[in-house]
């Protein structure tokens, strides 16, 4: 049989050295019950300072990492499982979320003071949702019945470009590390790439006039 070892500097065999190969086993931390049904979508805020949950059972909740005891916000307005959740980099403690087909809403939270923002009718199923990093934008894709891909103005919620060919749910949503492309993959067995947003000459993030504080 197979047998590892390590070799010394001196080129003889040194067992005592050998390294096991087999997996480690990693200790849960913390289990939460919380949720009643299985959860479906989960986001770090890009602070590390609160984590959003969402689930089966249409709620979202919102955690704060230095207390998982109990949830530090509960919303339970979307009328159909969160699958789709996005923090804001442009603003502290703004988040978006969206409702699977009985739902089809965008919403958005202000998870500084827990109030409810604006929310839109998308008319599909929000599958996921990703902000842009150089504007205040932001993408959708979306399952039954649309299977489109649609890009945002925050806070107007002005669709300015919807993406097709897609033919079923765009289940799936990746955001390159330069921020400029996304790949999408579909119930229709394919990916597709698009060129999606664009850094402005000053590479400056455009901010919204929107102001949390304001609500």
């Amino acid at each position: 049989r197979a047998t590892t070892s390590g070799v010394g500097t001196s080129g003889t065999s040194n067992n005592s050295n050998a390294r096991s190969h087999e997996p480690a086993t990693v200790a849960t931390q913390r289990l939460i019950r919380e949720h009643r049904q299985e959860v479906c979508g989960l986001r770090w805020s890009l602070d590390r300072q609160m984590l959003a949950s969402g689930g089966n059972d249409n709620r979202l909740l919102i955690w704060n990492a230095s207390n998982l005891n109990d949830p530090m916000l509960q919303y339970d307005q979307h009328l159909a499982a969160v699958k789709a959740i996005s923090w804001s980099p442009h603003q502290h403690g703004l988040l978006a979320s969206g409702g699977g087909t009985a739902d089809k809403t965008i919403r958005f939270w202000n998870t500084l003071n827990g109030q409810p923002l604006q929310s839109v009718d998308t008319g599909s199923q929000v599958c996921n949702i990703a902000w842009s990093k150089y504007a205040n934008e932001l993408i959708t894709t979306h399952g039954y019945s649309q299977n489109q891909i649609l890009l945002w103005n925050y806070p107007t919620m002005e669709k300015f470009a919807t993406l097709t060919g897609h033919t079923f749910r765009v289940l799936y949503l990746a955001l390159s590390p330069e921020g400029e492309n996304i790949v999408t993959g579909a119930g229709d067995e394919t990916l597709r790439f698009w060129n999606v947003f664009r850094k402005n000459k000053t590479n400056k993030i455009v901010a919204s006039k929107h102001n949390l504080f304001d609500v």
